[in-house]
Order: C-alpha cells, then sequence, then structure tokens
C-alpha cells in the first residue's frame, strides 16, 4: 500500500497508457472517470479505504476539461450518466 501512496503523492501528469495511443485523449480521460468511481464504489461496497482509487482521479482531473467533469457529476447525480459505474 506504500508504493501506491507514494505514486499518487508523487504523481504529476497523466502516464502513458498503451491502450490509448494517439493524441486524442478523450477515450483515456473518460475511462479514468468511469475507473474511478468504479473503483470508488467497489471499495465502498467492501468497506475497504478508497484511497487507492484517487490514482484515476488525480489522472482524470489533469486531462478531462473542468466542464465535462462538472457535467458528468450532474449526470451522475440525476441518474442520468450514460456509462456503467
Amino acid at each position: 500500500m506504500t508504493d501506491i501512496r507514494e505514486k499518487i503523492e508523487n504523481y504529476k501528469t497523466a502516464p502513458f497508457d498503451a491502450r490509448f495511443p494517439n493524441q486524442n485523449q478523450t477515450k483515456h480521460c473518460v475511462q479514468n472517470y468511469l475507473d474511478f468511481h468504479r473503483c470508488e464504489k467497489a471499495l465502498t461496497a467492501r468497506n475497504m479505504d478508497i484511497y487507492p482509487c484517487k490514482w484515476y482521479k488525480r489522472v482524470y482531473s489533469s486531462m478531462c476539461p473542468n466542464s465535462w467533469v462538472e457535467k458528468w457529476d450532474e449526470q451522475r447525480e440525476a441518474g442520468t450518466y450514460p456509462g456503467k459505474i
């Protein structure tokens, strides 16, 4: 767990992800948003610390425009978000 905490604390910018090799990083942004909320949901259901999920949040926070994140958060709260979380 120490390694995860250290990586998250030392995080500077989104690392290369081979699943998204192109310059357009929209899918990378969306995937990390989904991964964060899925991770948070799964660990919360098991009464576990959600700290490791913060990695995904840091990645999507640095990659995604704030307006997108705000819109997605509003959609999640309203139950209309199109992605499966």
